[in-house]
């Protein structure tokens, strides 16, 4: 072989290497894409069943109020967020205040005994873990990403083509505990 060849030969390697790993990259970044997708499918879901839920509890604790504005509240905020970051702070804050509405039908038994509560709190507690699935989903798909565009000699493609580190979606601390909820 003369060295025009194995030039040639180097150069092709090299460019098949590249387009393999720029397809990679691809799939990780739709990967991504689709899982983010899947939690907003969720977050849609359970966003539908707060206001049943709220309207419900208004039924037996209608001196409450402060509560279901709080919610409501909550709920328009995280319909609105944009980004990652402000996605999370949102669907958190809107965690908090849902722990707070179902505090406030502990102190009214027909509720908890209502067939329609038991049943929209069993629906969200669904849609609570769909959501809870969709993140991990979502940052297993992130951890792929982020570890493919970090990783040497991919690192070389992920910044030649503009492949960037993407976001976890992540709890706040004050989520990370189990909540003591009962009915």
């Amino acid at each position: 072989m003369t060295a025009l060849q194995i030039f040639i030969v180097i150069v092709a390697v090299f460019a098949f290497w590249v387009i393999l790993t720029y397809n990679r990259f691809v799939t990780l970044r739709m990967r991504t894409r689709e899982a983010f997708s899947d939690i907003d499918v969720q977050l849609k879901r359970r966003y539908d069943l707060i206001p049943n839920l709220v309207e419900t509890v208004k039924g037996y604790a209608q001196h409450e109020r402060g509560v279901f504005e709080k919610v409501t509240e909550a709920r328009t905020k995280a319909m609105g967020a944009q980004g990652m970051h402000e996605k999370a702070q949102a669907e958190n804050m809107l965690s908090q205040t849902l722990k707070s509405l179902f505090a406030v039908a502990e102190n009214y038994p027909d509720l908890k005994a209502s067939a329609n509560f038991l049943e929209l709190q069993r629906e969200l507690r669904d849609a609570e873990d769909k959501i809870q699935a969709s993140r991990r989903f979502y940052n297993t798909n992130v951890m792929a990403l982020n570890s493919k565009a970090e990783s040497f000699p991919a690192s070389f493609v992920a910044k030649l083509f503009g492949f960037k580190a993407q976001e976890f979606f992540e709890m706040e601390e004050g989520e990370r505990s189990a909540p003591k909820v009962s009915f």
